[in-house]
């Protein structure tokens, strides 16, 4: 069974986040993203065909607060994913999904139906918990240590990958699901589905090396995410497994370096919700490892431009030098975030695209 995702040669471009309003710019201008159901659909279509690889959605269920409320309208994955699935050919999609609000059962058959229709495209990236408010919105405990929650997240993914592989009905016996009797048809197609888990703590990154096939961690640049491949990398290779590492990233890409560093500074700055930026940064801090100390002590800025992630600022010819040198890093690929993911896409795609190809990193053809 082909599974393009986990067979392409070439460096991998993803679209992170365009389900939820404002994308990952933390910004009040009036043109941020809307994750209207519209705009993700000419997205999607848009990204199909000039060869994104993939798109990446979060899961969120309550706002940032601040003037905006920075993530307040968000598409759930699944139902989004299938609907991007269903008018796009080639693209693959991600559903990002909590273990603790998702039963495993459910979550199997949902995502062997959606294999269904589009074989070989759809893929799972588990998320083991973090966001407090959310917990305490869904009225579920959110274990304080991390070896808890990713002790969930490892039966969760168990139970699902045993319903997609075994035959017939069975018990399976655990911790935190204890099921009599359980069956699951369909199956997908290849008996698996790609797993991408965002491991940036200890804990998430030995469950990444054991059980994704894409490691979605938070660097600060190019010279520690280097370090931060050779420890993923040889995580896995220890036990048999090899895991892809991707970083994410925000692009502001203009003809001139100055009319990127003057949008930055509009709508990262001048026009920033400080507000839910400081509050996305509490939360960060202390419910989740994916920063460390230091990167919230001194990514205040890069948080409003882009959630924290690694910026791409400049012309198309910086743009596609920094990729590269994601790539000689020995990342497998990068997601990116837009302030207007349609048409800044569409200028990326006819700007950087071709220098990528030129460098080597991308295919021809789509």
């Amino acid at each position: 069974m082909n599974i393009p995702i986990l067979q392409a040669d070439h460096f991998r471009l993803g679209l992170f986040s365009s389900n939820c309003s404002g994308g990952l710019a933390v910004t009040t201008i009036p043109e941020r993203w809307s994750a209207s159901w519209e705009d993700n659909s000419r997205l999607a279509r848009l990204a199909d065909e000039v060869g994104i690889d993939f798109m990446l959605p979060i899961a969120r269920w309550i706002g940032y607060g601040g003037s905006t409320n920075f993530h307040e309208g968000v598409l759930e994955p699944i139902p989004w994913a299938t609907a991007i699935l269903a008018q796009t050919t080639r693209l693959n999609v991600f559903a990002t999904i909590h273990t603790a609000f998702n039963h495993p059962v459910v979550t199997a058959k949902q995502l062997a139906t959606i294999d269904q229709m589009a074989p070989g495209r759809i893929g799972v990236n588990v998320v083991a918990g973090w966001n407090q408010p959310e917990y305490e919105a869904m009225g579920v405990d959110l274990p304080q240590d991390h070896d808890s929650r990713y002790a969930m997240a490892q039966e969760w993914i168990d139970v699902i990958t045993t319903l997609w592989e075994r035959e017939g009905r069975f018990d399976l016996p655990g911790r935190f699901w204890s099921l009599e009797g359980v069956e699951a048809l369909p199956k997908p197609a290849a008996r698996r589905l790609p797993i991408l888990n965002a491991g940036s703590s200890t804990q998430g990154r030995t469950y990444a090396a054991r059980n994704a096939d894409f490691v979605f961690t938070i660097v600060g640049g190019v010279e520690d995410g280097a370090e931060v491949v050779k420890e993923l990398q040889a995580n896995s290779a220890a036990i048999g497994r090899t895991a892809g590492v991707l970083t994410p990233t925000h692009v502001v890409c203009r003809p001139t370096r100055k009319e990127a560093d003057d949008f930055l500074h509009y709508y990262a700055e001048e026009n920033a919700d400080w507000d839910a930026v400081d509050n996305l940064m509490r939360l960060q801090g202390l419910h989740a490892q994916s920063f460390s100390a230091d990167m919230l002590q001194n990514f205040r800025s890069r948080f409003a431009a882009g959630h924290g992630t690694c910026p791409l600022i400049g012309t198309p010819d910086d743009v596609a030098d920094e990729i590269e040198r994601f790539a000689k890093a020995g990342f497998g690929g990068i997601t990116m975030s837009f302030v207007d993911y349609v048409g800044e896409l569409d200028y990326f795609a006819q700007e950087v695209m071709p220098r990528l190809v030129k460098k080597g990193l991308r295919p021809e053809t789509v």
